[in-house]
């Protein structure tokens, strides 16, 4: 068995702490690890029991004296220990939360949550659009699979005509107390009701259409504004097209996650946009007037005489528009100068003989590498 920790180090507070700073200490620890926070997290729901266990000693001045003086011992062989098996059902922890903070502490309370209002659970869908849709925005129809509040029944889960009735057993709290007596007193833990489940009302006569849920399954078809300059990746928040809550709780909200495709021309990176130019080495050499894609059109670009590969042109404002505001990013050309790879025998002529009247001013770059491969091998 592994061995416990010192109570104190569980609620991180010295030995000489108040009670004001004990319950403070032990509001967060119980927070931070609270079942509700943490649904399935084993380790989560050990450390809000390890909390509750230090703080039911320390909280009482007598047990507390006894464990300052005989730490853990003091309460195994049926002491005070005995006790903390009450606690293992989550039930129980809403009955500690009312005990210490007037009930319900922010409404993780099991009791408390199960009979109130609760939003409706969130919905997820990935919406695949076009490079230039992601830019200029677009509207698109979607369709979603959900539940739906019952038109039959208004979403109570009664019959028509008929409407649920506090449950007789718990009294529309939703949970059931029980008092457990131990050497060391009186202990109190609560329940979810299992007559309603927790819920404080009972359907005597269900709803045919929805079977007493409240809810029915369908499609729904949904117009969406996407707007201008998102990209791949980015999540939109549609504010309550998720499920419908319960008890009079709102609707839960749908995200999207939007999916940008590839284009062929341009690319992105936030919102400058780029495109490469292949030229050919004449019109690189003697300058030309070229017609490049934009994202609003084709223009007319001109590549002055000498324009050495992958140099690059600011387009200024051509690029992507900005999501918030005014205002757009640049494209950029760059220049990929493209050799030829089979050429005729008269065209091999015409370049030898260009090679040879070129001296070298022309090119510079050559020159001056051959003269320092000249210098490093003499």
């Amino acid at each position: 068995m592994a061995q416990k920790r010192d109570y104190y180090e569980v609620l991180g507070v010295s030995k000489d702490a108040s009670e004001a700073e004990l319950k403070k200490a032990y509001r967060q620890v119980a927070k931070k690890y609270h079942p509700d926070l943490n649904p399935d997290n084993k380790e989560a729901e050990a450390k809000f029991k390890e909390a509750n266990e230090a703080y039911e000693v320390l909280s009482d001045s007598q047990k507390r004296k006894q464990y300052d003086q005989f730490g853990h011992a003091a309460f195994e062989n049926g002491g005070a220990g005995a006790g903390y098996g009450a606690y293992s059902d989550f039930g129980g922890f809403s009955d500690i939360f009312d005990n210490i903070f007037g009930g319900g502490f922010g409404g993780f309370g099991g009791g408390s949550r199960r009979n109130g209002p609760q939003k409706g659970r969130d919905l997820q869908k990935s919406v695949t659009i076009t490079f230039m849709e992601a830019a200029f925005g677009v509207k698109k129809e979607i369709s979603i699979l959900k539940n739906e509040k019952c038109e039959e029944c208004g979403g109570s889960g009664a019959a028509k005509g008929t409407s649920p009735e506090t449950c007789p057993v718990c009294h529309g709290s939703g949970k059931v107390t029980q008092t457990q007596r131990t050497p060391f007193g009186a202990f109190q833990t609560s329940a979810a009701c299992s007559h309603c489940g927790g819920t404080g009302q009972v359907i005597k006569e269900p709803c045919k259409k929805c079977g007493g849920s409240g809810q029915v399954r369908k499609t729904k078809t949904l117009e969406i504004n996407i707007p201008k300059g998102i990209d791949d990746g980015q999540t939109l928040t549609v504010r309550g097209e998720g499920e419908p809550g319960k008890r009079g709780g709102p609707n839960g909200d749908l995200y999207l996650e939007i999916r940008v495709q590839r284009d062929k021309i341009f690319q992105r990176d936030g919102y400058d946009v780029y495109v490469e130019l292949p030229i050919t080495f004449a019109e690189a050499a003697l300058g030309a007037k070229l017609v490049v894609p934009t994202l609003d059109g084709k223009i007319e670009l001109t590549v002055p005489e000498g324009t050495q590969p992958d140099a690059k042109f600011v387009l200024k404002g051509k690029g992507v528009p900005y999501l918030r505001g005014t205002g757009r990013g640049n494209q950029y050309v760059i220049v990929k100068l493209e050799v030829p790879k089979k050429l005729s025998q008269k065209q091999k002529d015409l370049l030898k003989e260009f090679d040879g009247t070129c001296e070298g001013s022309t090119h510079s770059k050559k020159k001056s590498f051959m003269e320092t491969l000249k210098d490093m091998f003499s």
